[in-house]
């Protein structure tokens, strides 16, 4: 056996034309396919470049504000606590003031109470000194006519004696 065959030249020939034309475009094809597709990872190289960038930028930025941020938090600290001292000292004040204005008071109550008691005390020795006892017996319509210290009593029974305060 030999390894010779006997093939139509005229269909090989076709096959070869045919083989000509269709490779060039098939290699054409996939050039462009292969050139699409470096295209495509240069755009995703230049896109993921692009946001590794924009991250640290942000990171740079977030970095920057959380310094910021903590200085805010420590002059809001600062001020409060100059604040809570300044409204303790306030509140020293008004309580010294307050004290200052209830022993004022105070006096002045104390004083009115003397000036009570003294009246009161008055007013008992006016009433006793006018309590003299009866030694006769009224006769006739004198019997029905009131005595001036019982005209005083009932006046004054609305007020309350010496004793209650």
């Amino acid at each position: 056996m030999t390894h010779n065959a006997i093939v139509d030249r005229d269909a090989a020939l076709n096959l070869i034309d045919e083989l000509r034309v269709a490779v060039p475009e098939e290699v054409r094809a996939a050039k462009r396919i292969n050139a699409e597709g470096e295209r495509i990872i240069e755009k995703a190289q230049e896109e993921a470049e692009r946001i590794v960038a924009r991250a640290q930028e942000q990171a740079a930025f977030l970095i920057g504000e959380r310094g910021l941020t903590e200085a805010a938090l420590d002059e809001s600290r600062r001020i409060v606590a100059e604040a809570e001292v300044e409204a303790n000292q306030v509140r020293g004040g008004a309580d010294d003031y307050a004290a200052g204005v209830l022993a004022a008071l105070e006096a002045e109550v104390t004083r009115t109470m003397h000036g009570i008691e003294r009246g009161i005390a008055t007013l008992d020795e006016r009433r006793a000194s006018y309590a003299t006892p009866a030694t006769a017996e009224p006769v006739g319509d004198a019997a029905y006519a009131p005595d001036l210290v019982d005209l005083l009593d009932d006046r004054e029974q609305g007020a309350p004696p010496a004793g209650r305060r």
